[in-house]
């Protein structure tokens, strides 16, 4: 590979949260990877209950690992220093440098928890990173003309400046309204931070690009910022997102003709993007539901990561669904516990310690004989494993703060076997089971497995996904799509090409 000549840092920020920027930053980490260069993913500040583990045991945000993914590297933290996971509407767990230092609420956090300091540790992982990798693609976060968090910002056009970055200003026009949300994201700006900004791309439009013309050109009048692509909704590209509202886009009902895989759609899910894989496999339809009726149409339910275990576990007591997830098992149905849905399967989830927050102990649904106790420690490491009978290597990671314990001598086997000889998980049949794997479905032969009690289902000639090279597929073809609607000739330009 021809070794290139340094590029300026190019940062990706928004007039307002979930415009696509994630995607996008993944779209430009794999197009440098493709043109020679070495591409790195930064966000100083990410907020999300997807989460994934680095090869050192440390958790990051999801998007940050598949940006760097898409641009070939592994995932490190300094990629994303510091990660907020919401345990409720107002309080969330700060994760720096990929452990835990305790749980805040929005005001302590914002306004009263050490800002100086968070800042000097996000900058110096950015230095650290920058350092390794050329170039570093940025994220923002939310919007940037948030005037009442100006002052505590760590993530948007403070780190650009910091980073000496080119920055892109992103709006969605799907929302509506674009003109004014990108006019007054720039005019908003302080003089210095508006200095910082190189021109605007326009996401996810919709119809015919010519018809924009005239709104490229009132944009850069308007604004005095270059438009440097109108790229259009991605239909046929599929990305892992980590914002929750990507679950409205979901399916949410069961489908004729294969096998009906139900998510139970806890308040407080977490790491969602455990379903990717199955939600491509052409043998699966996979919905997200909370309503006890659809819950009975699915061949196999799941319960996945939780935030908030107890809280969940309350709620699905009180809405109906615990009753629902029982009949199921009585009916036959195969039920699997993800993480937190593990720990909801068991005979007791108990909090002496207020990990979580005020309830202290709830019954778990029954269907495993296990107790789980909230331990202040979080775990976080990745894994390798293999299941019970069968020597195929697995791969996931684990990412959970509970101490699970087996009950007596219950009549009920381990699910896997770990590396290092640990037996993990639990399973009282084929159709009842549980883990704290998360990831354990982007392995071809657990899919397997759990989908073989439904043969007869399967369409001829429906064929497994080899989900690696559909991953690899995917960011080609985003890149792809970004090279076709983008000025990335004038974006090299920008960075110093």
């Amino acid at each position: 590979m021809t070794k290139q000549r340094p590029l300026a840092p190019l940062m990706l920020v928004g007039t307002g949260s979930d415009v696509g920027k994630s995607v996008l930053a993944a779209g430009f980490c794999r197009i440098f990877l493709q043109d020679g260069y070495h591409p790195a993913p930064f966000k100083a500040q990410n907020m999300a209950l997807n989460s994934y583990v680095t090869p050192e045991g440390l958790e990051l945000g999801r998007a940050q690992a598949v940006q760097a993914e898409a641009a070939g590297i592994p995932c490190h933290t300094d990629m994303n220093p510091l990660l907020l996971k919401p345990s409720s509407d107002k309080t969330s767990q700060v994760v720096l440098h990929g452990r835990p230092i305790g749980n805040k609420d929005a005001y302590q956090y914002f306004r009263t928890v050490g800002r100086g300091h968070l800042r000097q540790e996000v900058c110096a992982a950015y230095d650290r990173l920058a350092a390794r990798y050329n170039p570093i693609v940025l994220e923002g976060a939310g919007s940037i003309s948030e005037l009442n968090l100006r002052d505590s910002d760590l993530v948007n056009m403070p780190m650009a400046q910091h980073a000496g970055a080119r920055t892109i200003l992103v709006a969605d026009i799907d929302r509506g309204g674009v003109f004014a949300s990108v006019y007054g994201s720039v005019m908003l700006q302080q003089p210095e931070h508006r200095a910082l900004l190189s021109g605007v791309i326009i996401n996810k439009f919709r119809g015919d690009i010519r018809l924009f013309e005239e709104g490229r050109r009132l944009i850069e009048e308007l604004c005095g910022l270059p438009v440097l692509g109108v790229v259009p909704y991605l239909t046929d590209v599929h990305i892992e997102e980590e914002d929750s509202v990507a679950l409205s886009k979901r399916a949410l009902q069961a489908q004729q003709g294969k096998v009906n895989i139900a998510v139970v759609l806890l308040r407080y899910i977490s790491n969602y993007t455990d379903f990717a894989r199955l939600e491509q496999d052409e043998r699966v339809h996979l919905f997200y539901t909370n309503n006890v009726e659809e819950l009975q149409e699915a061949d196999i339910i799941i319960v996945p990561g939780s935030k908030s275990t107890l809280a969940d576990l309350y709620e699905l007591r009180r809405n109906g669904v615990a009753q629902a997830i029982i009949r199921a098992h009585r009916a036959g149905k195969t039920i699997l516990g993800i993480c937190g849905g593990y720990q909801i399967l068991g005979l007791e989830v108990s909090d002496p310690e207020g990990v979580e927050g005020d309830i202290v102990r709830l019954p778990g649904l029954g269907l495993l004989p296990i107790r789980t106790e909230m331990a202040g420690e979080k775990v976080t490491t990745q894994a390798q494993f293999t299941l019970l009978g069968d020597e195929t290597p697995c791969t996931g990671y684990e990412i959970h703060m509970g101490r699970t314990t087996r009950e007596g001598e219950a009549e009920a086997q381990p699910l896997v076997r770990m590396a290092d000889g640990r037996q993990e998980g639990c399973m009282t049949s084929p159709h009842c089971m549980g883990t704290y794997l998360h990831g354990i479905l982007d392995n071809a032969v657990f899919i397997e497995r759990l989908l073989a009690p439904f043969a007869e289902r399967i369409a001829t000639g429906a064929q497994p996904l080899d989900y690696e090279a559909f991953k690899q597929e995917q960011y080609d073809k985003l890149a792809a799509h970004l090279r076709q609607h983008v000025d990335l000739e004038r974006i090299y330009q920008i960075l110093g090409r």
